[in-house]
């Protein structure tokens, strides 16, 4: 309150048996004012991969919520859980008894593995570049032990994205990114294209794709476009101007960026690309991708300070000292950050 300088609630361990996190914990500082609100707890649940949902799951949710809780609750959190808002101690493990029979099962909290997220990737999404609803289940599946009994420095955050548009914003607000890409040109569909313009004319083809291109990578000829497959960086912005004309290259996979955080120790990061390709299509490469993501993890566990996110620990001890650390040769492709001064010098 900004009137009195406090705060009106205080935290404490609200657990069910064999969980170290997953609820929210609030009790009140004025109960003998308002004992009606002397408790007011959280139940992170974890929603399925990119948030589908049927009917009856819904009513399920909500029926047994409105018999043990408040009632009220928020799709989604920041985190991607479903938040439960509003339940005394008492009632918290027989709450989740009745939702895990169902199926549903306690979001992450606390110094470990959180929840993940995914957008609707190949299930409802034309430019997915590779079925992040899998790789997504495959994590949770590899890490739940880790995200019901947190054991590391402090949190650590997976986000799935199929393509570049990253509709996850993983790469703002995830430690670890994991964005559809492809490695060779762009699909062309010379007949879209051409409808494309016979509807929409020549002017918007140069104003609305070509000039908005941030690598100049695309130029008009011969009525129609071509694009230099080397300039493109993957921006998406023509497919998403002329998404039946044009669709991602054949080669697809992931990139993973890492370090994706908001203001904490060393203010806001963005990910810094640190696999700038690898394929993700069969169940080798998922596990070829958890190896991974375990070394980093590992690595971080080890020289990381507490309450210190991965990113900022790559901060405090430098990108290269990272990479040596977890095996990883360093690539032309890995950015550490996007360049910020224009200038350059010929000896560089």
């Amino acid at each position: 309150s900004y009137n009195t300088k406090m705060g009106y609630w205080k935290g404490g361990l609200v657990t069910v048996d064999g969980y170290g996190a997953g609820v929210i914990t609030r009790y009140s500082m004025i109960k003998d004012k308002i004992p009606e609100a002397a408790e007011f707890h959280t139940m992170r649940i974890q929603p399925p991969p990119g948030l589908h949902y049927n009917t009856a799951m819904l009513r399920e949710l909500c029926d047994i919520w409105e018999e043990y809780g408040s009632g009220m609750l928020t799709l989604h959190g920041q985190t991607g859980d479903i938040m439960l808002q509003g339940i005394d101690e008492a009632n918290v493990q027989e709450c989740f008894d009745k939702l895990n029979e169902k199926g549903w099962d306690l979001g992450g909290a606390g110094a470990g593995m959180r929840t993940a997220v995914s957008c609707a990737g190949p299930a409802r999404c034309e430019q997915a570049c590779y079925d992040n609803l899998e790789l997504h289940l495959h994590a949770l599946r590899h890490f739940v032990g880790q995200l019901h009994r947190p054991e590391w420095n402090y949190k650590i955050k997976f986000k799935f994205s199929g393509c570049p548009n990253d509709c996850t914003n993983a790469i703002m607000r995830s430690d670890l990114a994991v964005i559809g890409t492809w490695k060779d040109a762009i699909q062309v569909d010379e007949a879209a294209v051409k409808e494309w313009i016979e509807e929409k004319g020549v002017d918007a083809l140069v104003n609305q794709v070509i000039n908005l291109c941030p690598t100049r990578a695309i130029s008009l000829e011969d009525g129609g476009m071509k694009i230099d497959t080397r300039d493109c960086v993957r921006c998406m912005h023509c497919l998403n101007a002329m998404p039946k004309a044009l669709s991602p290259g054949k080669e697809r996979g992931i990139s993973l960026l890492m370090g994706g955080k908001n203001t904490l120790k060393v203010g806001v990061n963005m990910g810094s690309l640190i696999i700038p390709f690898m394929k993700m299509e069969t169940e080798e490469d998922r596990e070829k991708f958890m190896e991974l993501v375990e070394e980093i993890i590992d690595w971080w566990d080890d020289n990381g300070l507490d309450h210190e996110r991965i990113g900022e620990t790559i901060e405090r001890v430098g990108l290269r000292q990272f990479l040596d650390g977890v095996g990883l040769d360093v690539d032309i492709n890995q950015v550490s950050r996007p360049r910020d001064n224009p200038y350059f010098k010929a000896k560089y």
